[in-house]
């Protein structure tokens, strides 16, 4: 037979079998398609030296008036402006504690026990130490007077740190009577973990901690006093316990086993009981009434900041910055305030008016110019909507308060049970909640914006899973991907779907993260796989070429070019210029292609390959380099089966000019009846470009 040219269909498709996807690609890693045709994606280098503190969520570049270039990092324990390669730490403040704190130190341990009454930090919270004396040995001023992390919160009003230095004996002081802390926002969660909502815990609400005993009579909906078997246990003021599925908050004993309650505690409802209905204690002590929360019980506490992951959204407001962790206050950065300036409450800002406490994700209108709060707090208080969006008035970042003569207002969402995401397009802002997608668009007065249902019984898989290029909106649902574009929601057809689905962490999906990388028409999700509980996967659609294909990169957050030269992503601590160079940060960056089965005859014959005929480019390669590519050709005789014979041949670059010129051919020696070409490289400073290689083959009989 005469050379044979292999030409495959663009993308990966793995959601089929090897087999029937004969003539395109099964596999890959850190490639793209372009034209049709397999290449490397670019490499990456470190932005700077310097490393954030906690896990990168989101970022935002804009500029200032006078040209300064800034990026927004919001971590799970800090917010960061970096500026000139220079991070700067713009976390807003809590609490401030004034001539309140006094320490404790233990010979041979840097463990330092600060006491603070009612201090509410909680563990991973930083809290910056000022006015202290030297505790007497090595724990100097020095040492206390400067920013901390929490290590531990062993009660409500003590806590420890790590100090710097050891203690020894000497260190016997408390740290004076002039001892000030200051208090940054409470850090959330690194990682996702669950029993913090509605229908958490086990069903029903019963833990099998809890103590128990029984009514010795039964009860109306209105007794306080009530009598049960054995009180033993119950008695101190401040515990809870569960009958049927109300709860009561203990007041004390009046006699033996009797007891003082207040009915319906924490949003359960007061009814009547019968005689010999169990009775549960939360765990014998106070403050745990979310041992019961269970399937129709309400939490006790409800979400908090710090009982989820913490996410951020953020927007510039000209030039300055408005900031929000997800579910909790809004926070405002003036740019003539200089960078060592943290952020405040923008209900502290002169002239505020009824500004929201609370919000999952803020955004400033582009056209209107508005600030949009979203899930936020019902005006006149501070109970959360989560469905709720509150608009301020046109220009103002702190007028809230909707009048006859301004545009501020709200709009409830009227599908889902919680607000999800919100994206900004040039027509709309498109808001996501857990089933249903809506448009908000700017009318003007007296309504300021309108509100259309666009789609029902969608999905979205997180927060930050959904990106808008131009007008068209990508995002990924729990199952599947989806796009809205021309007043259509549709999903996508993906050919990598149960890659991806049947191999992501189903506890982490809130760190999916959405990205653009639009210089190559490009739509990227980095998510945890089944077995990482960070980000270690990448899906990506090409939406010029409709081609999918995946890989391995660990990156927490991801922008686009536009006011920087390159895409800007974030991991492990470090920022990252993207496509950048062909390599890992300096190392070799590995990166393969290899192709569905090929039979001859639809199988029936045995083929005999001698010879591949390269077909590559290493342009663009680093001129140090000697760019290689290694192919590699398995065969076997069944499509159940492992490949049995393999031969490989590696293509190296010969010169460049007058033309690139590479290995002329690679001699091989396979039999089978199907067989699959892989091309990889892990050569440094390596670029590679695949084309169509032919092979030389011919038939071998039949057995």
């Amino acid at each position: 037979m005469p050379f044979t040219k292999l030409q495959f269909k663009p993308g990966i498709v793995s959601d089929i079998t090897s087999y029937s996807t004969e003539g395109g690609y099964v596999n890959g890693d850190k490639i793209r398609f372009r034209l049709g045709f397999p290449e490397k994606i670019g490499g990456w280098e470190k932005y700077m030296s310097s490393t954030y503190l906690g896990s990168a969520r989101a970022l935002h570049n804009w500029s200032a008036l006078d040209g300064s270039n800034f990026l927004g990092i919001g971590t799970t324990f800090k917010y960061y402006i970096e500026e000139g390669q220079t991070l700067n730490d713009i976390t807003p403040n809590r609490a401030t504690t004034t001539n309140g704190i006094t320490f404790a130190a233990t010979n041979g341990s840097a463990t330092i026990t600060a006491t603070d009454s009612a201090h509410g930090a909680v563990e991973g919270d930083f809290v910056v130490i000022s006015g202290a004396a030297s505790l007497g040995g090595n724990i100097t001023a020095a040492v206390l007077n400067t920013e901390h992390q929490i290590v531990t919160v062993p009660t409500a009003n003590t806590y420890t740190i790590t100090a710097s230095a050891t203690a020894n004996g000497s260190d016997t002081g408390n740290g004076g009577s002039g001892v000030d802390g200051v208090y940054q926002i409470n850090v959330g969660l690194d990682t996702t973990v669950g029993g913090t909502g509605w229908g958490a815990g086990l069903f029903g609400g019963i833990t099998t901690t809890a103590l128990q005993t029984q009514l010795n009579e039964a009860l109306d909906n209105s007794e306080t006093a009530v009598d049960v078997d054995d009180e033993t246990g119950i008695t101190t003021a401040g515990d809870i316990i569960l009958v049927d599925e109300e709860l009561m908050l203990v007041a004390g004993d009046t006699d033996d086993n009797t007891l003082n309650v207040t009915r319906g505690h924490s949003g359960t409802t007061a009814v009547a009981h019968d005689d010999n209905t169990l009775v549960r204690l939360a765990k014998g002590n106070a403050n745990t009434a979310s041992d019961f929360t269970g399937w129709g019980i309400a939490s006790a506490g409800g979400v908090t900041t710090t009982s989820e992951l913490r996410l951020w959204s953020h927007d510039n407001f000209g030039e300055d910055l408005l900031i929000n962790p997800r579910d909790g206050q809004i926070y405002y950065w003036d740019k003539s305030d200089n960078l060592t300036t943290r952020a405040v409450e923008v209900s502290t800002e002169s002239g505020a008016s009824n500004t929201p406490t609370i919000a999952k994700q803020i955004m400033v209108s582009d056209q209107d110019r508005h600030v949009i709060a979203f899930g936020a707090n019902t005006l006149g208080t501070t109970i959360q909507d989560p469905l709720l969006v509150r608009f301020s008035s046109q220009e103002s970042l702190v007028d809230w308060t909707p009048t006859a003569t301004n545009t501020a207002g709200d709009l409830r969402l009227g599908g889902g049970s919680e607000f999800i995401q919100a994206v900004e397009t040039k027509q709309a802002i498109l808001i996501f909640t857990d089933k249903t997608l809506h448009a908000m668009k700017f009318i003007g007065p007296p309504f300021t914006f309108g509100l259309q249902e666009l789609s029902k019984n969608i999905t979205i898989i997180s927060p930050k899973a959904a990106v808008a290029v131009e007008d068209t909106v990508y995002w990924m649902g729990r199952d599947t991907f989806y796009i809205y574009s021309g007043g259509q929601t549709q999903q996508i057809p993906c050919t990598v779907k149960d890659k991806v689905f049947l191999d992501i962490n189903t506890s982490q999906l809130e760190k999916v993260f959405g990205g653009v990388n639009s210089e190559f028409s490009e739509v990227i999700w980095f998510y945890p796989s089944a077995s990482s509980e960070t980000n270690s996967n990448y899906v990506i659609f090409n939406y010029a070429d409709n081609t999918w294909y995946y890989g391995t990169l660990a990156r927490d957050a991801w922008i686009d070019r536009g006011l920087r030269t390159n895409p800007i992503a974030a991991g492990a601590g470090y920022l990252y210029n993207q496509e950048i160079g062909f390599d890992d940060d300096g190392s070799a960056m590995s990166s393969f292609i290899e192709s569905a089965p090929i039979d001859i005859a639809d199988g029936e014959k045995f083929a005999f390959i001698k010879r591949i005929i390269p077909d590559i480019s290493f342009n663009g390669s680093s001129a140090l380099s000697s760019p290689n590519a290694t192919f590699t050709l398995k065969a076997r005789n069944f499509p159940g089966v492992n490949f049995t014979d393999t031969d490989t041949g590696t293509a190296t670059r010969t010169s460049t000019s007058p033309v690139e010129a590479f290995t002329e051919k690679l001699d091989v020696r396979v039999r089978g009846r199907s067989f699959a070409l892989r091309v990889d490289s892990d050569a440094l400073g390596c670029k590679w470009k695949l084309g169509s290689p032919r092979i030389d083959v011919r038939q071998d009989g039949r057995r």
